[in-house]
């Protein structure tokens, strides 16, 4: 009756999430490299909304005449880019099977590296989610700034959108996330096409930059103190920010078609022309803007650099391309979070098939996808949101720390890899995984102390945290097995049984439990806790007349409690006979409508938490339906 209600669970969940989907068409759910870009290149090309504010939002703290690196620390992140993605695309033809930093590292470095690469991935899919939901909705107050105020709300609004979309299966939010990721590359294309159609002919000059704080105090050389080179590291660090999502293809080249390595490789290489392409043409933009404003309280409509550039590009904020810029970056930016749901449930499986997460995580639901995952990534990032208000300043300096301790790990990984199998050509792949392990891990240097007191110190003490987890999670796991181990000593037979049947009143369910009783055992206990003395007579009159000739033990409870003199009764059984199981059958009410189970006081559950933690004690229902 149940599954015929549109109103039961089950009917709500199939219209939210689907029909379940076969095990058999497994292959069929998987993606072709046109779909597989949006669902695993959307982080990566969405930070190009972000990436070159945050360059810029530094340098200014020293000068405006510090601007001028801007364009030279772009190409150092560009030229990052290309030797990261080469990097991955050599993963990928290693392992294509699937070949993330996780399991490069486990498998060439070590269990524990791998738990490090594991936990830094881990919390920077969490961070993804957050800054991505952040920057889009960022991205669509600076088109209607009214709904500045709401910023936490429409975060957390969308953040279950997209974990819905997930919920719904891989494919199915491939196919959702592809309009929008390919209308925000075309968006940008059309922006540097026109902005640098302007600025052909116009020599680059610095451009005019508004930068204050909520107090309206200037923001500008606020740091002139600080020597030039640690400024352009930390802007370097803050515009390494354009590398978190690279991974995700080889995280999931399992997701594609076959032949999968190759449909990944793909992707990969596209991912990064598109990148590098939007990423350096957005720097040499800025160059020829003749005003900036950053964090100023003259940009009271709270414009991004992107937006702003496009206003520029396009003569105004009332252009309709100027519209199609803003929707575009707000719908890629939203969307980039689904590159850290469709990797976080496949990393957590990773992990979980290891036995450093809980087992439930390395399950596939019956829509195919990693379900569990998808529910603990959407509550992290929304807590996430909440705590920092929404605000996009306040999550990016937690960015990028475990991203690139990942990369560092995965290229050293990779280096072993090379010099233990030694395939052709491997001296040549092994130098380039050096170079990127010396470059990966000189930027993480930078970022984690550039960063350290803006925030990175949390993401350091959660790493430990998390990798703490993993290890206690795992010797959990092996006690259990090592108790779970047939040995020499099998476990000895119990000597004696006892079956105890609660009757709380005479009726008719009751007497439907007490011939599953008589049938389990003939020499069964019926077992009444009495509250109210006056109706022991009565109760105990009714049982004589329907209850079998089955002996009735009456416990009284002074206190009132119809949990403790159940438990006092067992605890005295198992006293006088350690040995011996005892089952208590617990007859239980089912309504087939939930608001009738407003309407009734049913002590099963409690009973059945209450004696669970008792050896030797089977607890076992028999419910009786109510229509």
């Amino acid at each position: 009756m149940s599954a015929q209600n549109p109103f039961s669970w089950g009917s709500i969940r199939r219209i939210l999430l689907g029909k379940p989907i076969p095990t058999s068409r497994a292959s069929h759910e998987r993606l072709s490299p046109l779909i597989g870009l949006p669902v695993f290149a959307s982080d990566a090309l969405s930070s190009v909304a972000y990436a070159t504010e945050a360059i810029l939002s530094i340098l200014i703290l020293m000068s405006i005449a510090a601007l001028q690196y801007q364009i030279f620390i772009t190409f150092a992140v560009c030229v990052l880019i290309l030797v990261v993605a080469i990097s991955y695309q050599m993963t990928i033809q290693a392992y294509p099977q699937g070949g993330g930093s996780y399991i490069v590292a486990t498998d060439n470095l070590g269990t524990r590296p791998g738990l490090i690469a594991g936990a830094a991935l881990m919390i920077d899919y969490v961070l993804t989610v957050a800054v991505s939901i952040a920057a889009g909705v960022a991205a669509i107050t600076s088109a209607y700034p009214s709904l500045h105020n709401y910023l936490v709300p429409l975060a957390l609004f969308f953040i279950a959108m997209v974990a819905l979309a997930n919920l719904r299966g891989v494919k199915e939010s491939g196919a959702l996330f592809a309009v929008p990721t390919y209308a925000f590359v075309l968006a940008i294309v059309l922006v540097l096409i026109f902005a640098i159609s302007k600025s052909l002919g116009t020599p680059a000059a610095l451009p005019h930059v508004e930068a204050r704080n909520a107090a309206g105090k200037s923001l500008i050389g606020m740091e002139a103190a600080f020597p030039i080179w640690f400024i352009i590291l930390r802007s370097f660090a803050a515009g390494c920010t354009a590398l978190t999502g690279i991974e995700a293809v080889s995280d999931g080249v399992q997701a594609f078609k076959a032949p999968e390595a190759k449909n990944a490789i793909t992707t990969l290489r596209w991912m990064a022309i598109i990148l590098l392409s939007m990423f350096l043409g957005l720097g040499y933009v800025v160059q020829h803007m003749p005003t900036i404003y950053l964090h100023s309280t003259d940009n009271p409509e709270f414009r991004t650099v992107v937006s702003q550039v496009a206003a520029w590009a396009f003569g105004g904020t009332h252009h309709p391309l100027y519209f199609f810029v803003q929707f575009s970056t707000f719908a890629i930016l939203i969307l980039a979070a689904n590159t850290a749901f469709a990797d976080f449930p496949r990393l957590c499986s990773f992990i979980a098939r290891d036995g450093f997460l809980p087992r439930p995580l390395a399950r596939q639901g019956d829509r195919l996808v990693f379900h569990n995952g998808i529910i603990i990534l959407s509550v992290a990032a929304g807590l996430l949101v909440y705590r920092y208000k929404g605000e996009l300043d306040g999550l990016l300096p937690l960015y990028a720390v475990g991203v690139f301790t990942a990369f560092t790990l995965s290229q050293l990984g990779m280096v072993f890899h090379w010099f233990k199998k030694k395939p052709t050509g491997w001296g040549r792949k092994a130098a380039l995984n050096i170079l990127g392990t010396a470059i990966c891990f000189a930027v993480l240097l930078i970022i984690a102390v550039t960063k350290f007191t803006e925030g990175a110190w949390v993401i350091l003490i959660l790493l430990v945290v998390v990798i703490a987890m993993f290890l206690a999670i795992r010797r959990r796991y092996d006690t259990m097995s090592s108790q779970l181990v047939i040995g020499e000593v099998t476990p000895a037979m119990p000597r004696g049984h006892t079956s105890l049947l609660l009757v709380p009143r005479v009726h008719n369910g009751i007497l439907q439990a007490l011939n599953y009783a008589r049938v389990t055992d003939p020499d069964c206990q019926a077992i009444h806790v009495a509250i109210d003395e006056r109706r022991i007579a009565e109760i105990q009159e009714t049982w004589a007349e329907f209850g079998e000739n089955v002996p009735m033990v009456v416990l009284r409870s002074p206190y009132r409690s119809l949990i403790d003199p159940v438990l006092d009764y067992v605890d005295e059984l198992l006293r006088e006979n350690p040995e011996q199981v005892i089952t208590v059958i617990v007859p239980e009410a089912v309504s087939t409508k939930w608001y009738h189970k407003l309407l009734q006081e049913n002590v099963a559950q409690q009973l059945k938490n209450a004696l669970g933690m008792r050896p030797n004690v089977v607890v076992t229902n028999v419910k009786y339906f109510l229509k």
